[in-house]
C-alpha cells in the first residue's frame, strides 16, 4: 500500500502562452495531505515501520508534519509533531484532525526541532522535514511518473526551502538519464538560503528568514541540495512575496487549484517571465502544493 498517489501531469495553456513554449504541471498539490511531502515521508515511514518503529516524531507545522500525521493515521502508528509558536491555528487543527499529538514549543522551527529530537527513544523514528536520503528517494518517484507519462523535460522549475524537493527531483532525473537537465530553483527574497550558498561557493546559513512563504523558511539548505547545484545546472531565481501571492491567485483562476505562496514562488517565475524558456520544447513545473493554503489568507497577504 503506497501512502502517496500517482498525480496528474497536465499541460498548462495559460502558462505555455506566457512562457512561449509548452509548460507541463506535475500536480503534487493533489497528494493526500496537499503536498509532495507525502512521497518522501511515506517512503521513509514505510521503511522505518517495517523495521519496527513504534512511534514517529517530526518537527514541522506545515506540509511535512501533515504528511507524517497522515501516514501515521493510515498505518495506525502514533505520531508526535512539535511545532513552533509561529505555526498557524489552521496547521495545528489539521494535524490534530489527522490524529497527531501536537506539541507547541519555541519561537522557530529550529527550537521545535531540538525538542522533537530530544523526545526520540530507541522505539521511535524521527522524520526530518527535508534532510534525509529516504525522503529524496521518495520524492524522486514524481519524475519516474513524468517520464512514464511520456515527458522528458528540457528544464524543471521548482521552489526551494530546505532543499528536499530539489534533491529528490535531481535523483529522479538522474535515474531516468536526464543528468544535464537544468533546474530553476526558486526562492523568495526573504528565504534565499540556496542562492546565498551558491554565491558563496560553499554551504552557508543566512542570518534570518522572513516573508509569507513560510514553507521555504530554512536558514540553510541541506548539504545534498548544495551538492546538486555543483553537479548539474541549477539556476537560482528570486521572486518577491507579492509576486508569489499573486501567482497563487492567478493560478487558482487559471487551474482551479489552491496552492500556498511557497509553491506560488515557482509559478511566479513563469507568470512573470523571470527567465527565458521559449527556446525549450517542454518545461516541467512542480506544483508542490500547500497543506495549509487558504483563499482568505492569500487575499489578506495581497492587501
Amino acid at each position: 500500500m503506497s501512502l502517496s498517489i500517482k498525480t496528474p501531469l497536465l499541460e498548462s495553456l495559460p502558462l505555455s502562452n506566457r512562457v512561449g513554449t509548452k509548460v507541463w504541471m506535475k500536480m503534487e498539490a493533489m497528494q493526500p495531505g496537499g503536498s509532495f511531502k507525502i512521497r518522501g515521508v511515506g517512503f521513509a515511514f514505510e521503511q522505518h515501520h517495517e523495521r519496527g518503529a513504534e512511534r514517529f516524531i517530526s518537527s514541522s507545522g506545515g506540509n511535512a508534519g501533515l504528511a507524517v500525521a497522515y501516514a501515521g493515521r493510515r498505518l495506525g502508528v502514533p505520531v508526535i509533531v512539535v511545532v513552533p509558536q509561529t505555526s498557524s491555528e489552521r496547521a495545528r487543527s489539521l494535524l490534530k484532525m489527522e490524529g497527531a499529538e501536537v506539541i507547541v514549543h519555541g519561537e522557530s522551527w529550529f527550537e521545535a526541532n531540538e525538542l522533537a529530537r530530544s523526545l526520540q527513544t530507541a522505539a521511535d523514528a524521527f522524520i526530518h522535514p527535508f534532510d534525509d536520503p529516504l525522503l529524496w528517494t521518495g520524492h524522486a518517484s514524481m519524475i519516474d511518473e513524468v517520464v512514464a507519462d511520456g515527458l522528458r523535460p528540457d528544464a524543471v522549475v521548482l521552489s526551494v526551502g530546505g532543499g528536499g524537493l530539489l534533491a529528490g527531483v535531481d535523483e529522479g532525473l538522474r535515474r531516468n538519464g536526464l543528468v544535464n537537465v537544468p533546474i530553476y530553483a526558486v526562492e523568495t527574497h526573504g528565504t534565499a538560503s540556496l542562492q546565498a550558498s551558491i554565491s558563496a561557493g560553499q554551504l552557508v546559513e543566512i542570518p534570518a528568514v522572513s516573508g509569507v512563504a513560510t514553507s521555504l523558511a530554512a536558514r540553510q539548505v541541506c548539504r545534498r541540495a548544495f551538492d546538486v547545484s555543483e553537479e548539474r545546472p541549477v539556476i537560482p531565481v528570486q521572486v518577491s512575496d507579492r509576486e508569489a501571492v499573486e501567482a497563487c491567485l492567478t493560478y487558482l483562476n487559471d487551474h482551479r487549484t489552491l496552492v500556498e505562496p511557497a509553491c506560488g514562488a515557482a509559478l511566479a517565475v513563469l507568470y512573470g517571465g523571470k527567465v527565458s524558456l521559449a527556446e525549450l520544447n517542454n518545461v516541467l513545473v512542480i506544483v508542490c502544493g500547500g497543506s495549509t493554503a487558504a483563499i482568505e489568507s492569500l487575499l489578506t497577504l495581497r492587501g
